[in-house]
């Protein structure tokens, strides 16, 4: 059965119980610059009520590190993997609904090429997909209006490539990140990892993806972890954010993996992620669900200041996958995080899933990946 001509966005919520990433249902939303205008650090108008503005322009200035707290940790791993497992049947999105949370879920992602065969051209077609991420035939059949301005959160890609990608993206808003630090290792020099970050900056990178020292973590020199990150963010400057990628698939335990997350934040991070996407074990929800907690408590810690965001990396490549990690972020962080300024998915291959998804959504069939416009 066809959708064309519904009103997706007159009324139908984002999620479940009714509410939208900025607790209000999902409809034409107007701000103080026009209709649709999602801009960070603007207030937007949803029935007649302004919501939060974005928190991209405040950024996580840290605090001391706290040798007591970290040492004190513990996690429960059976409860960590029973809350996780139980969260497919309890959490499920149908209909315009769905379609509502996939928009959302496209606008968080960093559309990613990290291969070593990356060329000048294969990066300017990705930053046409990150511009432009479904087709229009679908959006129209959705009744999205083009106010919405409908992107991805931003391009990632190697530092050499950085230039390529500032360039292609010129004038569409979208920020370029680069992975530095020796990605995905991190097995390279101090100065060499500070010297990364400062071209990738100089390059025009907006949004930073540190790699953690994992030798570091695993011996529990949480001194030498958080005067490096304070090192990394000193580098990255006041105006670029920086991700802290802490590879949870080594970090072998869940406490381990809440500690780093807690020492990161605690040296500036404004996002904890995952992993590189290298790993044999990637972003899975029991870990997610642990760094979630951790950002949480941290928030709780700084007098409810300082916000981190989220970011899961790797093998998240599913339709499916994305509404999950977005119904884990509702649950546990709420709908202030609900945005492409605190929360990202690091993803190569989930934008076209979604997009197939949406298809379905607007016309009742599912097309073939051929059909869809890729990168």
């Amino acid at each position: 059965m066809s959708h064309h001509g519904r009103r997706l966005f007159s009324g139908a919520p984002i999620s479940g119980s009714g509410q939208g990433p900025v607790g209000q249902e999902i409809v034409e939303v107007e701000g103080p610059t026009g209709g649709g205008d999602l801009s960070p650090g603007k207030a937007v108008t949803v029935k007649g009520e302004i919501t939060d503005p974005t928190f991209g322009e405040k950024y996580n200035p840290g605090m001391p590190l706290d040798l007591k707290w970290i040492e004190s940790v513990r996690a429960n791993k059976s409860g960590l993997e029973m809350r996780a497992a139980q969260l497919g049947g309890r959490r499920t999105v149908k209909k315009d609904y769905q379609a509502a949370w996939l928009l959302r879920a496209i606008s968080c992602i960093d559309l990613t090429t990290l291969s070593g065969d990356d060329t000048e051209g294969n990066v300017r077609r990705l930053c046409a997909k990150a511009a432009n991420p479904v087709r229009q035939d679908i959006l129209s059949a959705l009744n999205v209006p083009s106010s919405f301005g409908l992107t991805t959160g931003a391009v990632c890609v190697y530092p050499a490539r950085v230039k390529d990608a500032v360039s292609a993206l010129s004038g569409t808003g979208i920020p370029v990140a680069s992975v530095a630090t020796g990605f995905p290792s991190g097995q390279i020099k101090l100065e060499h990892k500070l010297a990364e970050i400062e071209q990738c900056v100089e390059d025009g990178a907006r949004e930073i993806d540190i790699v953690l020292s994992r030798d570091k973590c695993l011996r529990g020199d949480w001194e030498g972890v958080y005067e490096e990150v304070k090192l990394f963010k000193q580098a990255c400057g006041p105006s670029v954010s920086m991700k802290t990628i802490l590879a949870t698939g080594e970090l072998g335990t869940y406490a381990t993996v809440t500690r780093a997350s807690l020492v990161c934040m605690m040296a500036g991070a404004d996002f904890i992620k995952t992993s590189t996407g290298k790993e044999s074990v990637n972003a899975t929800l029991p870990v997610s669900l642990a760094m979630m907690r951790a950002i949480r408590d941290y928030y709780d810690a700084s007098g409810k200041e300082y916000r981190v965001g989220y970011k899961p990396a790797g093998g998240i490549s599913t339709a499916k996958d994305s509404l999950l990690y977005l119904a884990l972020v509702k649950d546990e962080l709420g709908d202030t995080w609900l945005n492409k300024e605190m929360f990202r998915f690091g993803a190569s291959s989930l934008l076209g899933d979604c997009e197939r998804q949406l298809h379905h959504n607007a016309f009742g069939e599912y097309a073939a990946d051929y059909y869809m416009p890729s990168a």
